[in-house]
């Protein structure tokens, strides 16, 4: 497995500051935040402009461009972040799957949505993976099983996150297990209860909070996962570097000892 993070943990930051830490902290690659209003990262409209510099930064602190992040469904934008992917080498898209929770037409229409965006990225040679989320359409295994039935693009996959899973009231162990087959992306971070929010920076970094992430990578571990496993920390666009950093290398460490303890490093 990649072990990196997204930079949308300095997201107060430039995205420079992002790659440096990071790879202080011993990461192995890095996952572009194209998030609106969370960083000034990978800006869509300005892609072509940044695109050097993001394969610079790249080769001077030696990690790899593992996804970008790009949370709309809106076709133009994901066209935009498809192409910059497609120029820098990064293969994998994640966004979440929008729509209601328990609404049968919401749902009929992410998968409309999603479908055409997997089409688009088969054609930009980038993977487009979609995880479950609190309040959206995909929110738990069974739906998550819905949405791997209903797109059979090979240009599609599943992106899984351990703490929305723990948030619908499930046990991530379990989920993972069971949609296996189709992961090509995890989102990994801790969560402290199951409110529907993930709670403080702090409260995310692995190892802070109630999910046994050492069995679920484990489970990856098992069945061969070799893709990235990405850091996803959200909300701490106002703290301090420091903050970030500790967040940052905590976690990393974490994650490393969970790849020890299964026999994956």
């Amino acid at each position: 497995m990649k072990l990196g993070a997204n930079s949308v943990l300095f997201g107060g930051y430039p995205l420079e500051t992002a790659f440096r830490y990071l790879a202080m902290a011993g990461y192995d690659g890095i996952e572009l935040s194209a998030i609106e209003g969370m960083s000034e990262h990978l800006v869509l409209d300005r892609w072509r402009e940044i695109a050097p510099e993001i394969r610079q930064h790249s080769i001077i602190y030696g990690l790899e461009l593992l996804a970008i992040e790009q949370p709309s469904r809106d076709a133009a934008k994901m066209e935009q972040a498809m192409q910059a992917a497609a120029e820098l080498g990064v293969p994998i898209i994640n966004c979440g799957p929008g729509g209601k929770s328990d609404d049968e037409a919401s749902f009929v229409q992410a998968m409309d949505e999603l479908g055409a965006l997997a089409e688009m990225a088969q054609r930009y040679g980038v993977t487009l993976c979609v995880k479950a989320h609190v309040g959206q359409a995909v929110y738990n295994t069974p739906t998550t099983l819905r949405m791997m039935e209903a797109i059979t693009s090979p240009a599609f996959g599943v992106d899984m996150d351990p703490s929305h899973i723990h948030r619908a009231n499930e046990n991530p162990v379990e989920a993972i297990a069971a949609v296996i087959s189709r992961v090509k992306h995890v989102h990994i971070r801790d969560c402290k209860g199951r409110q529907q929010g993930p709670g403080k920076p702090e409260d995310q970094a692995n190892g802070r909070g109630d999910i046994d992430l050492v069995g679920y990578i484990r489970v990856l571990h098992e069945h061969g996962y070799q893709g990235p496993l990405d850091l996803e920390i959200i909300g701490a666009k106002d703290y301090t570097v420091e903050q970030c950093c500790v967040i940052a290398a905590e976690s990393r460490g974490h994650m490393q000892a969970c790849l020890q303890a299964c026999g994956a490093a």
